[in-house]
């Protein structure tokens, strides 16, 4: 497995910045928090776009994925979710990027399930296509109204598209319940990348140094192992979210040593 880390722990760090952490502490990509507060968003220009992607090349560093903000379940007219889509689907093929995330985002006080599950189906289902063309993958992750595989799979049974896949968020598959080897027998046939991460408890979700909290980090390891899963594991360190965390940068080394252990362990 091929380890990265989200920009999410580095609030507004320069790239620069970014790729001498990833380099400097053994990561082989990042995850680009996508958002106009970061040095990465969908307003670049061209030549903005060509340095970005110039400057992971020349670090030897990957581009795992943009980790977008649209809410595909959300109520309300598809186009602004639709154009938000595109434009971070145009972005990570101009960068070189094979993957953006999407949430759920549905309201479940307006809505029932069903038109939740219904309405992201249909919104992937339509970006799927433009997806194809830029070959970059749409992957919903587990989240908000959506927390589980099981909750997920009812959206991307609906879609049935290769282009559209899951994110798995191991914090928000085990605050909903799910053991990592129902989550991983359901998302596997669809699964782009994992997120980890670690917290202190369900009502304590402040980011702790990887194995310093209380999420099944070695078991899913393990059942990603036992399966030959070989993709991307993403720590998701919320620092954005979360002023009082320790910063990232003093973590990462201990984080990418934790990591090996354990697929060590699981091999």
């Amino acid at each position: 497995m091929k380890l990265a880390f989200s920009t999410l722990g580095v609030p507004g760090l320069p790239l620069p910045d970014v790729l001498r952490l990833a380099s400097a502490h053994g990561y082989h990509g990042v995850e680009l928090r996508t958002h106009p507060e970061e040095p990465v968003h969908t307003d670049l220009d061209p030549a903005q776009r060509a340095e970005v992607a110039a400057e992971f090349k020349g670090a030897g560093v990957e581009i795992l994925g943009l980790a977008g903000y649209a809410r595909v379940a959300a109520p309300g007219d598809d186009e602004p979710v639709l154009a938000e889509i595109r434009a971070l689907l145009d972005l990570a093929h101009d960068l070189g990027a094979p993957y953006i995330r999407v949430f759920p985002g549905g309201d479940l006080d307006v809505q029932t399930p069903q038109e939740a599950d219904a309405t992201a189906a249909r919104r992937l289902g339509t970006a799927a296509e433009h997806a194809t063309d830029l070959g970059v993958r749409i992957l919903l992750e587990t989240h908000d109204s959506h927390r589980t595989a099981a909750d997920a799979m009812r959206v991307l049974g609906l879609v049935g598209h290769r282009q559209v896949g899951a994110l798995w968020d191991v914090m928000h598959t085990w605050l909903g319940g799910e053991q990592p080897s129902e989550t991983y027998a359901a998302l596997s046939p669809h699964l782009g990348y994992v997120q980890i991460k670690d917290i202190a408890s369900a009502e304590d979700t402040t980011p702790l140094p990887l194995g310093a909290g209380v999420l099944p980090l070695a078991e899913c390891v393990e059942v990603l192992s036992r399966h030959g899963w070989d993709g991307w594991l993403c720590w998701e360190y919320e620092k954005r979210w979360y002023e009082s965390a320790a910063p990232l940068p003093d973590l990462l080394g201990a984080g990418r040593e934790h990591l090996s252990r354990l697929l060590n362990e699981s091999a």
